[in-house]
């Protein structure tokens, strides 16, 4: 890691934070909670990894080292967080590369509406067609199972002039 670089660390199973190498020590990221507010402020890395690896963006087009370090440093105190068009991943990559952009928010778009229309018909069917559905795709699958265990079976040709006669 070297000073203006765009770090990352993961934060549970599902995302990431994002922050500035200040390279001394500290980071340039948004902190803080719901309750107290976010804001843009320097912590130390020690702070930002909590206690887990910290990874490094890498760009094609990235700005000078010390442009990053003053973008970065123009939001210190800054609010404004938002999780969706203004989060810790779009904080980072403006800073990098003069434009905000979130591919955590891009991958979420994708999933997004997918999972938004299976919960609208599971709450307009009912819990029942759920369970209904649940249960129904487990007998499939044994049913699958047992079948394949049992072998293939034969098939026994038929003799159609036999019968005919």
């Amino acid at each position: 890691m070297a000073r203006g670089d765009h770090i990352y660390a993961r934060r549970g199973r599902y995302y990431t934070h994002h922050a500035i190498d200040a390279g001394d020590g500290t980071v340039i990221h948004y902190t803080g909670t719901a309750a107290t507010g976010r804001r843009v402020e320097r912590t130390s890395l020690e702070s930002f990894a909590c206690g887990g690896p910290v990874y490094v963006r890498t760009y094609r087009g990235r700005l000078p080292t010390e442009e990053i370090i003053r973008r970065a440093e123009s939001r210190l105190g800054m609010r404004g967080y938002h999780l969706i068009r203004n989060n810790c991943e779009h904080f980072a990559t403006w800073a990098s590369t003069g434009s905000a952009a979130s591919r955590q928010v891009r991958s979420w778009a994708v999933a997004g509406p997918g999972a938004a229309a299976s919960l609208a018909v599971a709450q307009a069917a009912g819990i029942h067609l759920i369970v209904l559905g649940t249960v129904s795709m487990c007998v499939y699958a044994l049913r699958g199972l047992l079948h394949r265990r049992s072998g293939p079976r034969a098939l026994v040709p038929l003799d159609i002039d036999a019968d005919a006669g």
